[in-house]
């Protein structure tokens, strides 16, 4: 998968977001699911997802948080960032997922819909000990139950085509097509031809059949 930014940057970008949940809820008291949602609908998602510099270095978690609540309701923090000698429960959700973000390439609204701030609350014991790989391996899984159709499928069914019109149009054999559907097969390891036959037949690129 090709990601936004390289992963010598990944360290950065999970402590300025773990840093900006522990900013927000500790020092600003701002409920969990209230800053997850701002967050969301800010171009600060969006701009770290792209892997824009100034949001894998260089500023702080608060300056980040201003720059959501200003964009989101006009109003800039008032809070002044508390020194804690741990890091909280909130920095390791802010940190955790900004890992999965990058580990995906899902956006942060599509994670954030799969799996709640309470429910992320309650992951903390005792997946903060665990490694990373675990809580992504779990997010994994709450994707799929959140976006249960593979990507080719989704792309087909807009695209207005059968999977017989597909295997028609692609040259790719209907039986191959209903098991990278079923996920019985992984489209993944396809072959670079085949996601070519498939992209082309469909007009998307053969990266949106990849399943993130």
């Amino acid at each position: 998968m090709t990601r936004a930014y390289q992963e010598m940057y990944l360290s950065n970008a999970q402590s300025m977001l773990g840093e900006a949940f522990d900013y927000a809820m500790n020092d600003c008291h701002i409920p969990g699911d209230t800053f997850v949602k701002l967050f969301v609908a800010s171009s600060v998602s969006k701009r770290m997802e792209n892997g824009e510099p100034n949001f894998l270095a260089g500023k702080s978690g608060a300056d980040m948080v201003s720059d959501i609540l200003m964009e989101t309701t006009g109003k800039a923090p008032q809070a002044v960032p508390g020194e804690h000698l741990t890091r909280s429960r909130e920095y390791w959700i802010g940190w955790a997922i900004a890992y999965y973000q990058w580990y995906s390439g899902r956006t942060y609204r599509e994670i954030l819909k799969a799996v709640t701030y309470e429910e992320l609350w309650n992951m903390y014991d005792p997946l903060h000990e665990a490694d990373i790989s675990k809580f992504a391996s779990i997010l994994d899984a709450r994707i799929r139950e959140a976006f249960p159709d593979t990507n080719l499928r989704r792309i087909r069914r807009t695209y207005g085509c059968s999977q017989s019109e597909l295997a028609q149009y692609s040259g790719v054999s209907l039986r191959s097509i209903q098991m990278y559907e079923q996920r019985n097969k992984d489209i993944n390891k396809a072959s670079a031809e085949t996601l070519l036959k498939l992209s082309k037949a469909l007009g998307c690129t053969m990266e949106d059949l990849i399943e993130k």
